[in-house]
Order: structure tokens, then C-alpha cells, then sequence
């Protein structure tokens, strides 16, 4: 058995490690609790696969608009006070929500800025926290703090869109979001007893755009992160805009209602987490390469085979092993970037990988359209095709990432 170099639990005897854990946590429940209601809702309301399609992207927008700007500026900043001041923002867009759909006044545009606001924490959270699990963690437990961290990300999927399924169903659109409102709560608290960080002791005063052109500098010169980013623009241009489309294939396709919509977007949540799990104890520096790319080729194949299957409870097992590909592929990338990366240039070049992960509004907006011509199936098993031709085309790209 290949365990990786120091083992889980002795992440979490690391107190600062356990906080970022939770803020981690919590956002992630939320974010698939609301991601999946306003789905619904917007579907509901609408009948337009396409407006669903928008208010997913708009939560990624931000990614490819602000993710180098905020990694570049990260590096100044005391990280815990951006963490902190990011999660208020949050909680004030969820409160809002909730109070206007109390109110019965809520409209699908303010849904749309609700999704953009926390679109700029999510841009933010590789720069900020994930840079702050990296300095507590060290280089060495960095993959196995990844696994987890992903992993929890995962277990989320399992529980946020099943409370939003539920939640909808039951209480409205108010009472989904006063509960995710709520969950924001462990994280600020979290997020308040971390200590202070200083800046990079590598920083230096420099124009944005000039750190910004350096971060770029470094990855043109490094085959391994040119190739890791290449694949990340693959997964999130042909790969994740399908996500946006299981309310509309559970509720056309599959003949679900809310809860059982909300049960089968869970179901890449189970798959998930088995693979982080899987991937913990098992996967080594040597085969985080293939790790990557194995974990992407059967994402792909995966949600082809789900777009196809009339049948709901094989459409959920195809999402399970969507989760097991997800999952490799979304540990590994955070960890190839981080070790292939000099120290003073690892929250720039996390920033460039938003960017990377923020070019998923084009695969968002053309889903949607395909979606309204094709049919939401038809359109995510071609966008998954053409993922799989990409990966193939691009190969002389990728094929010198390595683990370490």
C-alpha cells in the first residue's frame, strides 16, 4: 500500500490546518446547496435550460476576470483578513437572497448577482486559503492535505445539493438559503481564530500587471505547469458546464422531482469522496501524473455515459464514477501547480490557475445554447466528445507533467 509521506490524521493535529479545514467546509456545503436550488428554482421559473446554464457560469465568471489580480495581490495581504472579508461578503449576498425570497419579491437577476459575488470568493480561495493550507502543511504533506481538502469538497456534494433538494421541496427558496446563510457561521468563526499573516517574505513592491506577467513568465518556462494548466483549461472549457445541466436531465430526462434531483447531483459527491479516499492511501508522488490525466479521461467518458442513460439509477452510477475521475483529477491539480511552483510565485501562479478555471463561462454559455437546440442529453454528451478529441489533440502539451 503507497501512503503518502505523513499520514492524514496528522494534519488535523495542526489547529491552524483544522480551521482552514472548516472554513473549507463550509463553503463548500453551501456552495452545492445553492448551486443546485437555484437551479431548480431558475429552471422552474423559467423553463430555459440556457438561464440555468448563465447562473452556474456567473458563479465561475469571476475566476477568469479576477483570479490573477487577486493572486498577484494576495501576496501582499495578510491572508486572514481576506478570508475574513470575504466570507462577510458572502454571508451578506446569502442573507439578501433569503430575505428578499421571504419577502416573495425574489427575481432570477438577483439570483444572477448572488451567483457573482460568490464567485469572487471562490476566484479568491486558491490564492488565499489553499495558499494558507500550503504554509501550514509544508511541501511535503501538500498532496495529502490536498486529498483531503478536495475530498471534503466532495462530501459536500453529497450533502449541499441533497439539503438543497430537500430544502426546496419543503421550505422554499428562503428557507435554503437562511440555513445557507447559517452555515457560513462555523467558517467566519474559523476564519476569526486563525493567527495573522505576513506578507510574502519574498514580496516585493511591483505593479499588479507586472506580478501578473511574472506568474506568466514562470509558467511558459515550466513545461510541467504549462501542461498542468492546459488540462485544467480542458476539464473546465469540455467537462464541468455539464453540472449545470443535471437539474434539467433529472427533470426532463429522468422524470425527478426536487428531492430526487437533488439526490442524484449527490451522487458524483459519493463517487468523489471514494476516489479522495482511494487517493490518500494509496497514490504517491510517482503516479500523480497519471493520477491527473486518468482522473479527467474517465470524468469525461463518465458524463457522456450519464448524458445517454434513460434511467435514473444508472444515470447515478455513471455520476459515481463521474465523482471517482473528478476526484483525481481535482486533488492532483492544486498539488502539480503548488510543487512545480518556486515559493515567491505560488499565489500568482494559483491565481493564474482561477484564470484557467474561470475560462468555464464559454463552455457554460455554449452548453446552454447547444442545450436549447439539441436538448440538454444530446448537447452535454457532445461538449464531453469534444473534451475527449481536446485531451487527445493537446498531448504534446501535457505529457511532461510529473509528480515532483
Amino acid at each position: 500500500m503507497a501512503l503518502t509521506d505523513t499520514h492524514w490524521r496528522s494534519l488535523f493535529q495542526e489547529r491552524d490546518f483544522r480551521r482552514l479545514w472548516m472554513v473549507g467546509f463550509s463553503i463548500f456545503v453551501v456552495r452545492w446547496l445553492e448551486t443546485l436550488a437555484v437551479g431548480v428554482f431558475a429552471y422552474n421559473a423559467t423553463g430555459s435550460a440556457f438561464i440555468v446554464a448563465m447562473l452556474t457560469m456567473l458563479r465561475l465568471l469571476p475566476m477568469g476576470l479576477f483570479g490573477a489580480f487577486l493572486g498577484a495581490a494576495a501576496e501582499r495581504m495578510d491572508l486572514r483578513r481576506a478570508q475574513i472579508l470575504i466570507l462577510v461578503v458572502q454571508i451578506l449576498a446569502s442573507a439578501v437572497i433569503a430575505l428578499l425570497a421571504l419577502l416573495g419579491v425574489i427575481a432570477v437577476w438577483h439570483l444572477a448577482v448572488a451567483a457573482f459575488i460568490n464567485g469572487v470568493g471562490w476566484a479568491a480561495d486558491n490564492p488565499v486559503r489553499r495558499a494558507m493550507i500550503g504554509t501550514v502543511v509544508g511541501p511535503a504533506r501538500m498532496g495529502t492535505a490536498m486529498s483531503i481538502d478536495v475530498g471534503t469538497s466532495n462530501a459536500s456534494r453529497m450533502l449541499g445539493p441533497t439539503l438543497g433538494g430537500v430544502l426546496l421541496a419543503l421550505l422554499g427558496l428562503d428557507g435554503t438559503f437562511v440555513l445557507a446563510t447559517l452555515l457560513y457561521l462555523p467558517a467566519l468563526i474559523a476564519a476569526l481564530l486563525l493567527p495573522p499573516t505576513a506578507r510574502s517574505a519574498a514580496s516585493r513592491p511591483a505593479p499588479v500587471l507586472a506580478r501578473i506577467a511574472e506568474g506568466l513568465a514562470a509558467v511558459r518556462a515550466d513545461r510541467r505547469l504549462s501542461g498542468t494548466l492546459m488540462i485544467t483549461l480542458i476539464f473546465n472549457l469540455f467537462g464541468w458546464p455539464f453540472t449545470s445541466m443535471i437539474p434539467v436531465i433529472g427533470k426532463d430526462q429522468l422524470a425527478l422531482g426536487p428531492e430526487g434531483v437533488g439526490l442524484l447531483a449527490s451522487m458524483d459527491g459519493v463517487g468523489a469522496l471514494v476516489g479522495a479516499v482511494l487517493i490518500t492511501l494509496f497514490i504517491g508522488p510517482a503516479l500523480y501524473r497519471r493520477t491527473y490525466i486518468g482522473g479527467l479521461t474517465t470524468y469525461l467518458c463518465m458524463v457522456i455515459a450519464f448524458a445517454l442513460i434513460p434511467n435514473p439509477w444508472f444515470a447515478g452510477l455513471a455520476l459515481i464514477l463521474v465523482g471517482i475521475g473528478g476526484s483525481g483529477f481535482g486533488i492532483m491539480q492544486p498539488t502539480l501547480i503548488y510543487l512545480a511552483t518556486p515559493v515567491e510565485l505560488r499565489s500568482r501562479v494559483l491565481g493564474l490557475l482561477s484564470v484557467c478555471i474561470g475560462m468555464g463561462p464559454i463552455g457554460f454559455i455554449g452548453l446552454g445554447i447547444a442545450a436549447e437546440c439539441l436538448g440538454a442529453p444530446m448537447a452535454t454528451a457532445l461538449m464531453a466528445g469534444c473534451g475527449l478529441v481536446a485531451l487527445a489533440v493537446t498531448h504534446r502539451y501535457w505529457k511532461h507533467i510529473s509528480g515532483g
